[in-house]
């Protein structure tokens, strides 16, 4: 097979990176194999569940959408459990839930499993990031206040911050969140630290359109289809997506506590593989309209189906004159390539909290991420599940200030930027 050089996943193409597929498994051969022999494969003897039914939490976001379809499609019962997902208020709730054992996985904020085993932003606790959600589709929404003075993109809002002096304030979900980290990117991108320039403070996802609102701050940054939301309300614009900001960035994962993967391997690996059957049925665009009417409902997001189906479908409008169909919209599967916990995403969120001064001093970097990102049980998902797996659990990415992230050097990668705290 030829293969093309690609620099999105380290030198391959990505099909030709994935369709290794099986081959790459650890446990090799496992997805040809049927149940009753597999169940001599794993460790314990055993592939049936420990635990029967799951409860993941969620928050009302257009990404939960996996978690959400794995129980309403039944893509569970394929794999011998029972998902039941659970609505949360707040990243800080899921937190709090995940630690204590309230909730037995999350879909969650990739940083925030990073700081919990840190002891960041919450208790010290080892935790597992399972498997990737979602690349791309979130988005910095600006107030049509600032709108008014001309800050409708980073540049002008620089100038603005400049020219008129008073506290700009802009939010985020949670303090090592992708959001704050997405934020705090773009602003820094523009020559403005959001640690001195800047207030930021944190507000959960399904407010932060009625923060916006009153008043209560400037901008924020947070998932679909909150973006949307304030467009469709006609209080603010979007003055960027994620996706520009870093295509096909890591988003939402599945994340757990080490403790529970290690008390329930099987339960484990039927969560993973019934999410992946999840992801490839929302990634077949037929079934997107589906998916945003299920997710629309108050027991999920509790939005209107046209305010997910747009941005869902990769139909964008900005609020600001410019509508545009973009190819690189929220994925959940695109070839397995979403899914797979690659160390070098993990390791990104580390660079950003020593950047911006919420880790004092730099960590093994690739130790941390290879203890967090639980390659070995995605390899195994997989398998059930019939996903293609990489070869190379690093990717290289280059954002929109032109500095490439391959993972190789991450300690002068996390001390190099000019503005930092």
């Amino acid at each position: 097979m030829q293969r093309k050089k690609d620099t999105n996943n380290g030198g391959l193409s990505r099909r030709g990176f994935l369709k290794a597929g099986a081959a790459a498994l650890g446990a090799a051969g496992l997805s040809g194999l049927t149940p009753g022999l597999r169940a001599g494969a794993w460790a314990a003897g055993s592939d049936a569940p420990e635990k029967t039914e799951v409860k993941i939490g969620f928050i009302p976001l257009t990404d939960c959408a996996s978690v959400v379809i794995a129980s309403e499609m039944g893509f569970d019962k394929k794999y011998g459990i029972k998902i039941t997902p659970s609505k949360e208020a707040s990243w800080a709730a899921v937190r709090d839930k995940l630690v204590n054992g309230e909730l037995d996985a999350a879909h969650v904020l990739y940083g925030l499993i990073y700081g919990v085993q840190l002891g960041v932003g919450g208790p010290k606790k080892d935790m597992a990031v399972l498997m990737g959600l979602n690349h791309n589709g979130q988005a910095i929404t600006l107030s049509n206040q600032l709108k008014e003075k001309g800050a409708t993109d980073g540049a002008k809002l620089k100038a603005l911050i400049a020219k008129e002096k008073r506290e700009y304030t802009f939010a985020q979900t949670f303090p090592t969140g992708t959001h704050a980290m997405e934020l705090y990117y773009w602003l820094a991108t523009y020559g403005i630290n959001p640690m001195t320039d800047v207030k930021t403070i944190v507000v959960p996802p399904p407010q932060m359109v009625a923060n916006m609102r009153v008043g209560n701050m400037d901008g924020y940054c947070v998932g679909e289809p909150w973006g949307a939301r304030a467009i469709y309300d006609k209080i603010g614009f979007t003055a960027i997506t994620t996706q520009d900001l870093w295509k096909d960035h890591p988003e939402k994962v599945l994340g757990t506590s080490l403790e529970f993967t290690k008390k329930y391997p099987n339960t484990t690996r039927a969560m993973m593989a019934a999410v992946l059957e999840a992801s490839k049925f929302i990634d077949a665009t037929a079934n997107r309209a589906k998916v945003a009417q299920i997710i629309a409902s108050k027991s999920y997001v509790n939005a209107p189906e046209e305010v997910i189906l747009g941005r869902f479908l990769g139909d964008y409008d900005n609020g600001n004159g410019k509508s545009w169909k973009d190819p690189n919209y929220m994925k959940f599967y695109n070839d397995g390539f979403v899914n797979f916990p690659h160390l070098s995403d993990g390791m990104w969120f580390l660079t950003q909290h020593k950047r911006w001064g919420l880790l004092k001093t730099d960590p093994d970097y690739l130790a941390v991420a290879k203890q967090v990102n639980q390659i070995e049980f995605y390899k195994q998902a997989a398998a059930l599940a019939k996903v293609p797996v990489p070869s190379n659990p690093m990717r290289v990415s280059k954002l929109i200030d032109g500095v490439v992230w391959d993972g190789k050097d991450p300690k002068a990668y996390a001390n190099g930027f000019k503005v930092k705290a």
